[in-house]
């Protein structure tokens, strides 16, 4: 009989229970986002690195799996035989963390899938509409878990402004304005950088860059606060520095569910902004403001009384739903890795109740799932064909 891992009396408006063990995780893809990954799992306690595909080279998957301590056995060359051996074994991966290319996922997310091992998979999901939509069908075919690494919005305050809008706080949403200005391919010679020449080349990045990359980020917050639904969208990309064959800048204008308004902006050639990811959303009450470099605040204002600033931490105006993430008390900071930990938390909150048949309530998860995933290839697919239709408005 399978160990149970969520204990019989779930409570679910405490914090997250502890698990009756530590869940096995594996890794595909050896790049530097998977370190970040893995030090973000390992920091909720709830997850071992036990296995990974590391390189398509044998040798060098060994010698990488050996600076993450893992058995020689247990580095493989490829996803396929990994998906494969880690289901035949009794101490096999109970979930597998996908941080490769763009143009891997897909296959590499089926594999596991129908192997019967649940999966968490960079953004952008696929780059292909298709291929999204096959991955949206075999996760509800097989009932498998699939997240999908939106972590920005995993951060505890970005969590609470989506309770203040659903709980009416700022009225009737009337607009919706967000941005991710990066700096980082100022330089005309960054292109020859190994870790960005895939990001510039459309056969493993897909027929974007910068939108795939971080305005999928920016579309996906927005909604995700909003609770709406990205509609339409019209669309312009520019080379804004160096040639590069993809896209290093795009501005939108959106519109969202009941015809709201709003725009999108994404650049990396922003001097001065490293993580400059910015929401504001705009109701007939009041407004909510949110900025990734000062991701402990939250500004939020109800027209004709001053502004208030509700910061990370417990108590103080934080309601359950954002406090379960919370690890720190007020004024001692949390950051990126935090928010990548909480989306581990969740996910492995979802992992732990599939395995013991667990219904948990919709609140009490909300890590962003495939179908969102899936939203974020619609997303850059209508954004390109806007794009090359001279800016017309096209609808997702």
């Amino acid at each position: 009989m399978a160990e149970r891992l969520l204990p019989k009396d779930l409570n679910f408006d405490s914090p997250f229970p502890r698990l009756s063990r530590r869940l096995r995780l594996g890794v595909v893809g050896g790049g530097r986002i998977s370190v970040t990954q893995a030090t973000a799992a390992r920091m909720t306690d709830r997850w071992e690195v036990t296995a990974g595909a590391l390189s398509s080279d044998a040798a060098r998957s060994k010698a990488r799996g050996a600076e993450w301590h893992l058995p020689a056995e247990r580095c493989y060359a490829s996803f396929d035989e990994m998906a494969k051996a880690e289901a035949a074994r009794l101490d096999g991966v109970d979930a597998v963390m996908i941080t490769t290319p763009n143009h891997v996922h897909f296959e590499a997310a089926k594999a596991f899938l129908e192997a019967g091992i649940d999966v968490l998979c960079d953004k952008p999901l696929t780059n292909d509409v298709d291929e999204a939509e096959g991955l949206e069908e075999i996760t509800a075919r097989t009932g498998h878990i699939f997240a999908v690494g939106y972590a920005m919005s995993c951060f505890p305050v970005i969590r609470q402004a989506k309770q203040i809008v659903a709980e009416g706080g700022i009225g009737k949403i009337n607009q919706i304005h967000v941005e991710f200005m990066q700096d980082w391919m100022t330089p005309d010679d960054v292109a020859d950088a190994p870790h960005v020449k895939w990001r510039l080349d459309p056969k493993i990045s897909g027929p974007t860059s910068c939108v795939g990359d971080i305005g999928t980020h920016a579309a996906h917050l927005a909604s995700f606060v909003s609770g709406l639904p990205l509609t339409d969208l019209r669309a312009e990309f520019h080379v804004c520095g160096a040639p590069k064959p993809l896209e290093d800048t795009a501005f939108m204008f959106t519109r969202y569910q009941n015809e709201v308004p709003g725009t999108l902006m994404a650049t990396r050639l922003a001097p001065g902004n490293r993580g400059g990811l910015r929401l504001r959303i705009f109701g007939n009450e009041g407004g909510l403001e949110w900025d990734l470099e000062n991701s402990e605040q939250l500004k939020f204002n109800r027209f004709g009384e001053p502004d208030r600033i509700i910061s990370r931490g417990h108590g103080h105006g934080i309601g359950p739903g954002a406090e379960r993430l919370v690890r720190t008390a007020r004024g001692f900071p949390e950051g990126i890795i935090e928010a990548w930990a909480n989306l581990y938390t969740e996910f492995a909150m979802a992992v732990a109740a599939r395995r013991d048949g667990v219904t948990v309530p919709d609140d009490w998860l909300t890590y962003p799932s495939v179908e969102q995933g899936a939203d974020g290839v619609r997303f850059i697919d209508a954004s390109v064909r806007s794009h090359q239709f001279g800016g017309d408005w096209v609808t997702l």
